[in-house]
């Protein structure tokens, strides 16, 4: 594949917009003072759609008309609530399915114990949060922090794999107090032998994710499909932990740029953008050969503080994502996620 095969110019945000006002991620140092998340304790409500795209795929959105591939970032710290009212617009059943988070069966989100939504009708699924400690029996239950996923259980089977080859999936996020906040947040979903539903096409197909150099930059990164693949980054590293960062210098945490992934899984981390390695259209994609060679490549266009990125010749326009904590005001836009504070 050659370097102009690559290049892809992206508007500020990187990857598609999918949650809230239409922002740019700032152009922050590494060396400001971190912002941290907060305790929790937020009941939150948001409403969801479930939609058929103009292409025939499927996704979800926080406004009707507005659904995008993945849906929209729902973030949240340990100890919230959140209650999402979900309408399914779509001429068949659906429904919402979360992965790590605390429900009661009635927002399980299946056919099989009747949380599942008719066409044209709608459901409040409730997702629940909680801290670690200890249970009355003196063991240790894990928090709900972590990078998690959610995605409809229903449509083209009772397990609802029509939905999810279509595009019904999105990401969460639930933080722990005191967990560093990035300054954007992008999702990358290895959905069978596409990123994020996108069709193959030569070059590559992923959407391309823009930063400056020195910016703090958060993926998300999921898998979904038939197809075991593996998630490697280009010139930056991540702790294999929960949050993807160490936690101080006897971190027992491996640090990695590839790692294998699976059907349903899930997980994050954050990077400086060009740390020790400078600005670059540096690229991530899965490192099962030919997976690759089927264009499952995207690029991290890290700039200079002037904006140029050196080797880099844009030819080819993309629409920007952006996604922004979920008790902000929501004004989708787009197909992929940039988060910003």
């Amino acid at each position: 594949m050659d370097r102009r095969g690559f290049n892809r110019r992206v508007l500020l945000g990187g990857a598609a917009a999918a949650t809230s006002l239409s922002l740019a991620p700032r152009a922050v140092s590494a060396d400001r003072p971190v912002r941290t998340a907060p305790a929790g304790g937020v009941v939150k409500h948001l409403k969801l759609y479930a939609e058929k795209l103009a292409d025939g795929q499927l996704g979800y959105g926080f406004e009707k008309g507005k659904a995008t591939i993945p849906g929209p970032l729902i973030e949240l710290d340990e100890g919230d609530t959140v209650h999402i009212e979900v309408e399914n617009t779509l001429d068949v059943a659906a429904s919402l399915h979360v992965h790590g988070l605390d429900y009661e069966v009635s927002s399980d989100g299946t056919k099989l114990n009747g949380s599942d939504i008719e066409p044209g009708g709608t459901r409040t699924y409730t997702w629940r949060t909680h801290a670690p400690g200890r249970r009355p029996d003196g063991t240790w239950r894990a928090g709900s922090a972590g990078y998690w996923h959610y995605h409809d259980h229903v449509v083209g089977t009772e397990h609802g794999t029509g939905g999810i080859r279509k595009g019904l999936y999105g990401p969460v996020i639930v933080r722990r107090k005191g967990d560093i906040l990035p300054d954007a947040t992008h999702t990358i979903v290895f959905n069978d032998m596409t990123i994020n539903n996108r069709p193959v096409h030569a070059g590559h197909q992923g959407p391309d994710v823009e930063a400056t150099v020195g910016d703090r930059v958060e993926f998300v990164m999921i898998t979904h499909g038939e197809y075991y693949h593996t998630f490697h980054m280009h010139g930056h590293r991540w702790a294999d932990n929960r949050t993807g960062l160490l936690s101080g210098p006897d971190d027992p945490s491996q640090v990695v740029d590839n790692k294998i992934v699976g059907p349903a899984d899930s997980f994050g981390f954050q990077v400086i953008a060009g740390e020790g390695v400078g600005a670059g259209a540096w690229m991530y994609h899965c490192h099962v050969q030919s997976h690759s060679d089927m264009g499952m490549v995207g690029l991290f266009l890290v700039r200079k503080p002037d904006g140029t990125i050196p080797g880099y010749e844009p030819h080819q326009s993309h629409e920007p994502q952006e996604s922004h904590r979920s008790q902000e005001p929501v004004v989708p836009d787009g197909t992929g996620e940039a988060h910003e504070h």
